[in-house]
């Protein structure tokens, strides 16, 4: 009795004391990381060219997310262009065939021809990421490559939510790309040695993922689009450490998390005109989309990345790989390392995009795995 007593009194308190935020110290620490960032990047990465030469990419097939504008058409053109088969999952399909007609024409030189396909996913709707990966892997074919590139940040704009009824920060960088790294396992295996890829931000830094309100609608954290953004980066890193963990060194799959920079991408458009205006103020601290390309494009050709990846997962390593915008390894923030917080943010995740906590092992093992999305077609 006296036991049974105990415990009961002890679950509230942990209860209350559950970490509610980033301590002041940690939330200037993460400013300071994003504001030495951008101030030093140019700097830390002076060593790359640009545009960054490719090892042979002939034998690959690479799906990128988001390949219509900014860091992801950078990536998706350099591959295809180096003589990659390229999958551009976007969903604007029509800008996306404009762009391989350029790409075409601008190749006409090389002597590699372009291998590039259209395939629509529309982040917003887990159906159609859903289908989109039933699609992609009734072709039985090998994938080597996924590239989870896809994000927004609707800055200055009020809290919104897709047909899925979750946040959209939440939903278009973390949730969508999970169910689709997960879904697409099967193919990952037949390409195996094969990566998955998740742009992510040195913005994670000032993020803070409270797992029984991922959706932000408790109203605990007042919302804006900071917060939403800056905490789907690192959900996104807590789930890329964790199915980390899951895949059997065997299986050959390497996952990693990139930061591309402080970019100038289509983001700054939803920018205040005061921020615009010191965007322009600044020019020479802020990448291109080629420059922010880089760190992507190293993770998903450099030859040395598999055997770095397995070295982390060999000495326990509490995160995933970790690649900085001048392409070396880095390690991502202490909120990251919360090995607890981690595992929680996979089991509710898996439990968001509709999947059973059993589905990587079971995917593995080459059974079927049912979602609850995409089921009415």
């Amino acid at each position: 009795m006296a036991t049974t007593s105990s415990s009961s009194e002890e679950a509230p308190n942990t209860k209350k004391n559950k970490k509610e935020c980033l301590g002041w110290i940690e939330w200037l620490r993460g400013w300071f990381y994003v504001v030495y960032e951008m101030l030093f990047q140019r700097i830390m990465a002076s060593h790359l060219h640009n545009p960054m030469p490719l090892p042979p990419v002939n034998d690959l097939t690479c799906i990128v997310t988001g390949s219509t504008s900014g860091i992801g058409l950078e990536i998706a053109r350099q591959l295809a262009q180096s003589g990659a088969h390229v999958v551009m999952a976007v969903r604007n399909t029509k800008a996306a065939q404009e762009l391989i007609q350029k790409w075409q024409v601008d190749s006409e030189g090389l002597s590699i021809p372009l291998n590039v396909e259209v395939m629509q996913v529309d982040l917003l709707s887990l159906d159609s990421v859903t289908r989109f990966a039933e699609a992609w892997n009734a072709r039985s074919a090998p994938l080597h490559v996924l590239i989870n590139n896809a994000g927004i940040f609707s800055i200055g704009e009020p809290q919104k939510f897709s047909k899925d009824g979750y946040e959209q920060h939440l939903q278009v960088n973390h949730l969508a790309p999970a169910l689709l790294s997960i879904l697409l396992l099967p193919s990952l295996i037949r390409g195996s040695p094969s990566r998955i890829v998740n742009v992510n931000s040195i913005m994670h830094h000032v993020g803070f993922v409270d797992t029984e309100d991922m959706n932000l609608t408790s109203g605990k954290r007042k919302f804006s689009s900071m917060v939403g953004y800056s905490s789907s980066k690192l959900a996104e890193i807590m789930f890329s450490s964790t199915i980390n963990k899951r895949l059997p060194a065997e299986s050959g799959i390497s996952v990693l998390c990139v930061s591309p920079g402080i970019v100038q991408t289509n983001v700054a458009r939803d920018l205040p005109k005061l921020v615009q205006a010191a965007y322009h103020l600044i020019p020479y601290f802020i990448f291109s989309a080629q420059e922010g390309a880089r760190s992507a494009l190293f993770a998903a050709t450099d030859p040395q990345v598999p055997e770095y990846c397995e070295m982390l997962k060999a000495d326990e390593w509490p995160v995933c790989a970790f690649i900085s915008q001048d392409c070396r390894p880095a390690n991502p923030s202490e909120e990251a390392h919360n090995v607890q917080t981690s595992y929680e943010v996979w089991e509710k995740t898996l439990e968001m995009i509709g999947l059973p906590s059993d589905a990587v092992e079971r995917l593995l093992d080459g059974e079927e795995v049912k979602c609850r999305y995409g089921q009415e077609q």
